[in-house]
């Protein structure tokens, strides 16, 4: 079964809590702290997969969480850092963010990674809060929440050709006689209906994938006949090759054919249009084809575009029609070749919001009388904090002091007494 949307939960693994702890040993009636930091959760990462060409193994599956870090030890002991989680998707997959539709990631490279929900960070060990005043600090850092959300997951199919034309125009023969796949073929509308893909073979290592298209119908730009699920397949394809019923079997005039698919390519995505065209004028071999050739030909040449007579039944001109697709790809892809860069192999995603992470990059807001404090680095770090703890107020009071934050207050002035509000912490401002 051919599946090509899916929608899935990730969720990355929480980071190990940090400990507190101090050195108990013989002779040493102080010992300092001695706090492990917890472990990283793991992450969600998607991996594009060669091998796989739909994405039914999210049917039946939809939540994918990655463990949780070990917390830290005594004596310094750090927890464990969890195992990521791989999670194999078909080359020519998009994911977006579920709720926002953001594009995360476009897979279209074997062995490519995108971090989808990266593991929390493991909480510190009191350890690292000894200062020359706090020498026995009893606090640490929690583990950090592991993102969880769904994505969206659409599959395009990566091929370097694509069949376009109506239904029953001979694609589905014609792919069966140019590659070894093997599409279902019958005589009525939408025999076709999922894409199927065939590698052609052109001899001296060359060789290029071709997909069949389902047939497109008039208003399929809009979704008619399942149109828009058809065309989404077109956008990646280098070359498409238009096949036409050039003997009119099914009643219709070839020429009205060529316009009219035309127009719904370039009504779903401009760019099709400019896309490199081959019309493949079929069934040469029944009565009528030779004199609507003639017709047809000369529409196609006003557009500047080559015409191959052929019959996919008898393999007439097939050949020649693969040979000049070949060539093409050849020169579109020694093209993209120069103007390729080099992509980072691996993608980590972050959701907009938490990407910067410096503390003392916040904001300050009126809300009523009160004074918000917002910030993605102070969010993340609070979050990790026991604000039960005096000690941990103590800390904080410091560390907004360290950042700016009162002096940012005192350049609003901000009125004394005011209340200030970060995260869950609420205090009044005093000079």
């Amino acid at each position: 079964m051919f599946i090509d949307r899916a929608r899935i939960y990730v969720k990355a693994g929480d980071g190990g809590d940090g400990c507190v702890a101090f050195r108990r040993e013989k002779y040493v009636p102080a010992g300092g702290p001695a706090g492990g930091d917890g472990g990283r959760g793991g992450s969600v990462i998607l991996v594009a997969d060669p091998n796989l060409t739909t994405l039914i193994d999210f049917r039946y599956k939809h939540h994918y969480e990655a463990a949780d870090g070990e917390p830290g030890r005594g004596k310094n002991q750090y927890g464990k850092d969890a195992e990521d989680l791989e999670v194999r998707v078909p080359l020519g997959t998009i994911v977006k963010h579920g709720e926002t539709g953001e594009i995360i990631a476009d897979l279209t490279k074997p062995g490519q990674k995108v971090v989808v929900a990266e593991g929390g960070r493991g909480g510190r060990g009191n350890t690292h809060f000894t200062t020359p005043t706090r020498q026995a600090p009893a606090f640490a850092e929690r583990g950090e929440k592991g993102i969880g959300y769904w994505i969206d997951l659409e599959l395009k199919l990566l091929a370097d050709v694509g069949l376009v034309g109506y239904p029953n125009a001979g694609k589905s023969t014609l792919i069966s006689v140019v590659s070894a796949a093997k599409p279902k073929i019958a005589n009525y509308p939408f025999t076709t209906l999922v894409p199927n893909l065939g590698v052609v073979a052109l001899g001296d290592g060359e060789s290029f994938v071709v997909a069949d298209i389902p047939g497109l119908i008039e208003g399929a730009h809009q979704g008619v006949g399942l149109g828009t699920d058809f065309l989404r397949h077109i956008e990646r394809t280098r070359v498409i090759i238009h096949v036409i019923d050039t003997a009119a079997v099914e009643g219709r005039d070839p020429v009205e054919d060529y316009y009219k698919i035309n127009e719904e390519l370039k009504l779903y995505n401009p760019q099709l249009e400019r896309l490199p065209q081959l019309v493949a004028a079929n069934k040469m071999d029944l009565p009528d084809a030779e004199h609507n050739l003639e017709r047809l030909a000369a529409a196609v040449a006003l557009d500047g575009r080559e015409v191959f007579p052929i019959s996919a039944a008898t393999r007439q001109g097939t050949r020649e029609l693969m040979i000049r697709a070949g060539e093409l790809v050849k020169q579109l892809k020694a093209k993209e070749q120069q103007l390729s860069t080099n992509d980072a192999d691996v993608i980590v995603y972050r959701p907009r919001g938490e990407r910067s992470e410096a503390l003392e990059d916040f904001t300050i807001r009126r809300e009523n009388e009160d004074y918000v404090v917002e910030g993605a680095g102070l969010r993340r770090l609070m979050a990790r904090l026991d604000l039960n703890n005096e000690e941990t107020i103590e800390y904080l009071q410091r560390l907004f002091d360290k950042i700016g934050l009162y002096r940012k207050l005192r350049e609003m002035h901000v009125p004394e007494g005011a209340t200030v509000r970060v995260e869950e912490i609420e205090f009044q401002f005093m000079e």
